[in-house]
């Protein structure tokens, strides 16, 4: 908590909650973490335990760039993006058979 963080519509995609230990923290997929390490292993570290298994990912901040990080940063927002619009659409997708939808339509 207190921890600078990166949001998109108000989800987390990356965090310096590692700062004090020189790691920033990217929110990616497994497969997207896979590559970053494999790519870099000096720059990019799974996250211990089950978040690293999810894809939470440091970045080793002493040693990356401004483009790695960038491109790394823009890597995590366009999935949060994806992310965000999936879930957007599901909860439309309850408020219309809950009746939600029609009673706001209705109203006019």
């Amino acid at each position: 908590m207190g921890s600078p963080d990166f949001r998109v519509g108000g989800r987390i995609f990356a965090t310096l909650a590692s700062q004090k230990k020189g790691y920033g923290n990217l929110m990616l997929t497994p497969e997207q973490q896979a590559d970053f390490v494999e790519e870099q292993p000096d720059v990019f570290v799974p996250i211990a335990g089950g978040w690293g298994r999810m894809g939470m990912t440091h970045i080793r901040l002493v040693a990356t760039n401004e483009d790695v990080l960038a491109g790394a940063l823009r890597t995590a927002w366009k999935l949060r993006i994806e992310k965000n619009a999936k879930t957007g659409g599901k909860k439309r997708a309850r408020a219309v058979r809950s009746g939600v939808a029609k009673e706001k339509g209705n109203k006019g």
